[in-house]
């Protein structure tokens, strides 16, 4: 594999005597969205505050490129583009004169890359008018083109698709999707919406208590539950509820003409089997997709999401 753009190793952070975020160890790969997970208070803001040097860190480091974010800042934090919470703009101004006035902060940012930028998140018709007009999704891509002005090599997105309507949530992720794939930039995004995460991330890192739960591939997370929701059509109704509560140990629910039950996957076959054999007529059998929510709630064990 590739080497890691930033890295974060035994990072803590203690406030007063209370440990706050415990020792986090993970990599980010250029290339790749990863979303960042946790009920609420389990340390997310904080970690991301770190890693971009808006706090200061108790123990371990975050490494970006090789610079350390402790010892080396300047040089380590010139890899990273970010919005924390929302994108703060000019109203006054149109969105080319804030690009313009934000890359007189940064040595060597051309007119061209500017112009990069915009197309990028497909704000060229809009440049000309006052940021004040803006909807919050071109906000919102106005402030990725900002965050991207000095060609980072990590992207850090915090909420990025808060307050969007679907078709602002949609486009902002394309544009995630995309900058990861064309661009080969990290991005590491942390989100409310569960399910725009499962779209948008290749990796997942799930955070409980200031501690990494989890820490895989979507695909990954999606498939690692041994039991499966079963949802069964058949005729006569009352016959296979009945047969099918002699067949498993489990509560089969019946709504709608619908059987559901949950069981081992590898049972499914058997179950079905039986069903044959006591001359109940079968219309369909379907296995209810896992979701990310179902896989997050499992490994937090709460209702309460960030």
């Amino acid at each position: 594999m590739t080497e890691p753009v930033m890295q974060l190793k035994n990072l803590k952070k203690t406030i007063g005597k209370k440990p706050i975020i415990k020792g986090l160890d993970f990599d980010i790969y250029g290339g790749e969205v990863f979303g960042f997970l946790g009920p609420n208070g389990a340390g997310k803001t904080t970690t991301i505050r770190m890693m971009v040097g808006l706090i200061g860190m108790t123990e371990g480091d975050v490494i970006i490129k090789g610079h350390s974010v402790r010892n080396d800042f300047k040089d380590a934090i010139r890899h990273v583009g970010g919005i924390v919470e929302n994108p703060e703009m000019y109203p006054f101004m149109s969105g080319w004169k804030n690009l313009l006035h934000y890359s007189r902060m940064i040595p060597g940012v051309t007119k061209e890359r500017i112009e990069e930028v915009v197309r990028l998140v497909g704000l060229e018709g809009r440049m000309k008018d006052k940021v004040g007009k803006y909807s919050l999704g071109m906000r919102q891509r106005l402030g990725i083109a900002q965050a991207l002005l000095h060609n980072p090599s990590v992207l850090i997105l915090d909420e990025p698709t808060n307050g969007l309507d679907p078709s602002g949530i949609r486009e902002i992720r394309a544009y995630i999707r995309r900058l990861a794939e064309e661009e080969g930039v990290a991005v590491i995004v942390s989100s409310h919406i569960l399910s725009e995460m499962e779209m948008m991330c290749d990796r997942i890192g799930i955070i409980k208590n200031g501690e990494l739960i989890s820490i895989q591939t979507v695909n990954e997370a999606l498939q690692q539950t041994d039991k499966k929701e079963v949802s069964i059509e058949a005729e006569p109704v009352e016959e296979a509820k009945a047969a099918l509560d002699e067949l498993t140990d489990t509560k089969t629910v019946l709504a709608k003409e619908q059987l559901t039950l949950t069981i081992e996957k590898e049972d499914i076959p058997r179950v079905i089997a039986g069903l044959v054999a006591k001359n109940i007529n079968i219309y369909s059998v379907n296995v209810n997709r896992s979701t990310l929510e179902d896989k997050f709630l499992d490994l937090i064990g709460e209702g309460k999401i960030e």
